[in-house]
C-alpha cells in the first residue's frame, strides 16, 4: 500500500465536560449524546445520534471525512448542525471547519500535514562538537562567568 496518508485528522471537541482531542483514523464515527456513540457529547441540546463522520477516499491514496447530520439510517438530528455558521445536512470537512451541534457543544476539525521524514534531521545535518581544549587561550573571556554555580 502507498504511504498510508500523510495527513493527521483531528477533531477538537468542546462540550459541558470540557475540551478533548480525538484523532480520527477510523472509517465511521457516530457522534451524539448516547453512551454507545464513538464520540460522545455532553449537552442536553445534542441528539442521541446527532451526526455521523464517514471516511471517504480521494484519488491520491489519501482520504477525507464527510460529516452527515443524523445517523447512517438517514434519521436527522432534532436540532441539526451548523458548519462554519451555515446549517447543513452534510459537508466534506476541510481544515479548521467548525461544527456546532448545539449550545456548549461544538467541534473543530483539523487536517495537519505530517512530515514524511518524521522528526529525524536530514543526513547532511552538520553537528560539530567542541571540546574545551579546542578553544584558544584568548577566546576564553567572553564576559560570561565560567562557573555558573558560584
Amino acid at each position: 500500500m502507498a504511504s498510508h496518508n500523510k495527513l493527521s485528522n483531528i477533531l477538537i471537541v468542546e462540550d459541558s465536560k470540557g475540551r478533548r482531542e480525538i484523532i480520527l483514523d477510523g472509517s465511521v464515527y457516530s457522534i451524539g449524546r448516547d453512551p454507545k456513540c464513538d464520540i460522545r457529547l455532553s449537552s442536553q441540546f445534542v441528539s442521541r445520534h446527532h451526526a455521523t463522520l464517514v471516511q471517504l477516499p480521494k484519488d491520491d491514496d489519501t482520504f477525507y471525512y464527510r460529516i452527515v447530520d443524523g445517523n447512517l439510517k438517514g434519521k436527522p438530528s432534532a436540532n441539526g448542525m451548523l458548519i462554519n455558521g451555515r446549517k447543513l445536512l452534510a459537508h466534506d470537512l476541510a481544515n479548521e471547519d467548525e461544527i456546532v451541534f448545539g449550545p456548549q457543544a461544538r467541534a473543530i476539525y483539523y487536517q495537519l500535514k505530517r512530515d514524511s521524514q518524521s522528526a529525524l534531521p536530514p543526513d547532511e545535518f552538520d553537528i560539530t562538537l567542541i571540546s574545551p581544549n579546542m578553544v584558544e587561550e584568548g577566546d576564553e573571556d567572553l564576559g560570561v562567568d565560567d562557573n555558573p554555580f558560584t
